[in-house]
């Protein structure tokens, strides 16, 4: 119940910084009836009401799982984090490959199925959003290419 009513407290609080963020937007004269902060109050709105649903019928205590639960997730954040940063200078296919690869060995730790899943999964998802979506993604780095 405490582990709620704290995550209840922090939507509560993110939702008012969110609505009176929203009261900082500039009002043009040629805005349209409904104007741009109609649709920031709204999220704010359900997130406060959330927030205080949380707050006022919490579940029990849940049970948290182990230290090594934490440890794999924190490793797959930080697998996360360094695909974002390594797309950009290494291309699209070995980044994609390598975590793909490391998020399905996480899932099932099976080193060789975890490969060939990361590859086909990097290959497939470049020629889905290069030809079939026609995204301008560069496959590997432009330095690799001369």
């Amino acid at each position: 119940m405490v582990s709620d009513r704290i995550f209840g407290l922090v939507i509560l609080t993110v939702a008012l910084g969110y609505v009176l963020s929203a009261t900082q937007i500039q009002m043009s004269f040629l805005s349209d009836p409904v104007g741009p902060r109609t649709f920031p109050y709204l999220i704010g709105g359900v997130m406060a009401l959330c927030g205080v649903t949380v707050l006022v019928r919490p579940d029990p205590d849940p049970d948290w799982p182990g230290p090594r639960t934490f440890g794999a997730l924190a490793l797959t954040v930080a697998a996360l984090v360094a695909y974002a940063y390594l797309l950009k200078p290494l291309g699209f296919l070995l980044p994609t490959a390598l975590a793909a690869g490391f998020l399905s060995y996480q899932i099932s730790p099976r080193p060789v199925q975890a490969t060939v899943t990361g590859v086909a999964l990097s290959v497939g998802l470049f020629l889905l959003f290069r030809y079939a979506l026609g995204l301008g993604l560069s496959a590997v780095p432009k330095t690799w290419l001369g």
